[in-house]
C-alpha cells in the first residue's frame, strides 16, 4: 500500500553498498523506520530526501509493518543550518531528543513543528544559539508530558521574590520554602528567566521565538532549561556533548 505524507529525517544509517536505514518524524504517523533503496546510488533520485535533517514530501510503500521510500520530493533542506558546523550540530541534537520523545506510528505533529520551527529560528532568523537550544528544550520537555509547574511556589503558593525551579521535581519554589520543596537541585531564576519559561511552556507556539533576553537572564533560562531536561531524562546526549566542545573550543582565548 501506498501512502504519502511529509517527514523530516532524524537519523540515517548506510545499509549494504546503496541503501540507508532512516528514522523519520512525519507529520501523519510519528516516528517511522524507513528503507531507502538506492539511497546511496549516484543519481538516485532519493538521495537528498535521505539525508540528515531534510524536509520532505514522501510517498512511502508500507508491506506488513515495514516502509520503504517510494518517491520523495524536498521541501525544505535547511541549507544555513547544515553549512554552519556549529548550527548542524545544535539542530543534531534537536534531532536526537525528537527521536527519543517521540512515537512510533502515534502522530506527534507539534514535536515535528517544533524541530523545524527552530532550525528556521536558526537558519533564516539567525536566532541566537543559546535562546533557540533553551526554548526548545523547555517547549520539547513541556509537549512530552514532563511541563515544569511554574505559576508560583508549589509550597506556599505565592508569586515568588527570588525564584528558583527545583529540576528534579519539576516545581518553582521561593527561597523561602527550598527546604519543602522536595529532593533535588534548584535552579535560580529571576523575573526575567521566570517570565520567558512561562511563555515557553504556556504560550502560544507560533510566538516561542518572538522574544529577547540577554545577560544573567538568559544565561539562568538556558541553564535551567538544560538541567531540567538532563533531569528528568536521566541521561546524556552525545550530540549535546559535542555541540558544547564546539562552543567551548570557539570560546577560548
Amino acid at each position: 500500500m501506498h501512502k504519502k505524507t511529509q517527514g523530516l529525517v532524524l537519523r540515517e544509517t548506510s545499509i549494504r553498498e546503496t541503501d540507508k536505514l532512516l528514522t523519520v518524524l512525519t507529520r501523519d504517523e510519528g516516528k517511522l523506520t524507513v528503507l531507502a533503496r538506492g539511497a546511496k546510488r549516484k543519481g538516485s533520485r532519493l538521495v537528498s530526501a535521505s539525508q540528515l535533517l531534510v524536509y520532505s514530501e514522501m510517498t512511502l510503500f508500507e508491506y506488513k509493518n515495514r516502509h520503504s521510500l517510494d518517491q520523495a520530493e524536498t521541501i525544505e533542506v535547511f541549507g544555513e543550518v547544515r553549512s554552519d558546523v556549529e548550527m548542524l550540530s545544535l539542530a543534531s541534537y534537536f534531532a536526537e531528543l525528537a527521536e527519543l520523545l517521540s512515537d512510533e506510528d502515534c502522530a506527534t505533529p507539534e514535536i515535528l513543528s517544533l524541530v523545524l520551527n527552530s532550525m528556521h529560528a536558526l537558519g533564516k532568523l539567525r536566532k541566537p544559539q543559546e535562546l533557540v537550544k533553551a526554548v526548545f528544550e523547555l517547549r520539547l520537555m513541556a509537549l512530552s508530558g514532563f511541563e515544569p509547574l511554574l505559576d508560583g511556589c508549589a509550597v506556599c503558593g505565592r508569586e515568588p521574590e527570588t525564584p528558583f525551579l527545583n529540576v528534579k521535581q519539576g516545581v518553582l519554589h521561593c527561597g523561602e520554602c527550598a527546604e519543602e520543596a522536595g529532593e533535588g537541585i534548584s535552579m535560580p531564576l529571576d523575573e526575567g528567566s521566570l517570565a520567558a519559561m512561562r511563555r515557553v511552556a504556556y504560550g502560544d507556539p507560533r510566538r516561542l521565538f518572538s522574544f529577547f533576553l540577554k545577560g544573567e537572564a538568559m544565561k539562568r533560562f538556558a541553564d535551567a532549561s538544560e538541567v531540567f531536561l538532563l533531569t528528568q531524562l536521566e541521561r546524556g546526549f552525545s550530540t549535546l556533548d559535542f555541540y558544547k566542545k564546539l562552543i567551548s573550543t570557539k570560546e577560548m582565548p
